[in-house]
């Protein structure tokens, strides 16, 4: 915020020009005016935009780019119709182009280890947390293999505004696969999905982009390095994506158990992985379960919480309980940074990490991390 600027209150509705400045979580750039720190959304760094105040709390304003008076590198026009201020809020970056999409979600991926996670610069640098394109879409579109439509009172059918109930009458979705684009395409059900040749059929939590799975799984094995005869946790475990070629590794000497609190999740997981006698799954709430008996320590454990994160309660039991190498799955890099930080402060070491544009046009991104217990943290060289 610049030093000595009066403050001033500002109003939903109000319009004014301003230059941003650096990229923030949640597909939004910072930008300074009138002593207060606005929050843009439809804007890059380094642009002069004229911008429509929506939102005015104690200690952020909330608008959206109206007009683009300068526009900066990378700005291109959006392909949907209904994407810009005021449209469809499923949508963050369409008027960014993809490869800056990603340089974006990595300062965004690295701001939040430092500011959360207590890295440093230095180390993360070391880190080179870098957001990289999946294979398969290559245009950022058609990625997705489930759409949520919303249907309004009047009977309006479409996706919501921006942090809004408010429907907008949309009639396809160029995220979607375009068997389910348009609303009434496909009706919720079980699905089946195919991952290194293994099947499930699923009713619950699966991930929506098509290739990422594969990615996850190959990040997942590549950082944790399980080895046949191990012990291993997968804990908020779904359906047991993770757990079942945790077990391949392990052989039938060694031991998963998958923690999931969803029924359908669970009864999805022991069908797809009825082959495999080393996988235990236990149906229960992971902080619920780490407390509820004396578990010895495995030789490694894979972590994928919900978006809030694993939380500073449950991180603190993990790190007590002695594991050498906790692979974390992340989808909110704060959350990730937050769980780091209580990570660190318990012996361990934040190694290594792989980031994925699993979600282009938004800002989400998926991240795997690994934290070793008494490993020394990378620095640039």
């Amino acid at each position: 915020m610049p030093t000595g600027e009066p403050r001033r209150e500002l109003s939903p509705g109000e319009e004014l020009c301003v230059t941003t400045t650096v990229i923030a979580h949640g597909g939004h750039v910072i930008a300074h005016a009138e002593g207060r720190t606005l929050l843009v959304r439809h804007a890059l760094p380094g642009e002069t935009v004229r911008v429509k105040v929506t939102d005015v709390s104690r200690r952020v304003v909330r608008a959206d780019a109206v007009e683009v008076l300068e526009p900066a590198e990378g700005r291109v026009e959006p392909p949907c119709r209904w994407s810009g201020p005021g449209g469809c809020g499923g949508c963050d970056f369409q008027h960014v182009e993809l490869s800056l999409q990603r340089r974006l979600k990595s300062e965004v991926l690295t701001d939040a280890l430092m500011r959360f996670g207590g890295i440093s610069a230095e180390e993360a640098a070391g880190l080179s947390p870098e957001v990289k394109e999946l294979e398969g879409f290559p245009e950022g579109l058609r990625w997705m293999r489930r759409v949520r439509w919303a249907r309004d009172k009047d009977g309006a059918v479409g996706l919501r505004r921006h942090r809004s109930h408010d429907v907008i009458e949309v009639d396809h979705c160029l995220l979607a696969r375009e068997d389910i684009d348009h609303p009434g395409a496909v009706r919720a059900g079980h699905d089946h999905h195919v991952v290194r040749d293994r099947e499930w059929r699923v009713g619950g939590f699966w991930q929506v982009h098509a290739t990422l799975p594969e990615a996850l799984v190959a990040a997942v094995l590549d950082l944790g390095r399980p080895q046949p005869g191990e012990r291993w946790w997968d804990l908020f475990a779904g359906a047991g994506l993770f757990a079942a070629f945790l077990a391949e590794a392990v052989g039938t000497h060694g031991s998963v158990v998958a923690v999931e609190s969803s029924g359908d999740s669970v009864r999805s997981g022991r069908r797809s992985l009825g082959d495999l006698p080393q996988v235990r799954f236990q149906e229960a709430a992971v902080a619920e379960w780490i407390v509820a008996d004396d578990h010895e320590a495995p030789d490694g454990m894979v972590i994928d919480p919900p978006r809030s994160g694993a939380g500073e309660a449950l991180m603190a039991e993990l790190t007590q309980a002695g594991i050498p190498r906790m692979v974390y799955v992340a989808c909110d890099p704060v959350a990730l940074g937050r769980d780091v930080r209580v990570a660190r402060s318990h012996g361990y070491a934040l190694t290594a990490i792989r980031a994925f544009d699993a979600f282009p046009m938004t800002h989400h991104f998926e991240t795997v991390a690994l934290l070793e217990r008494d490993a020394v943290q990378p620095l640039m060289t």
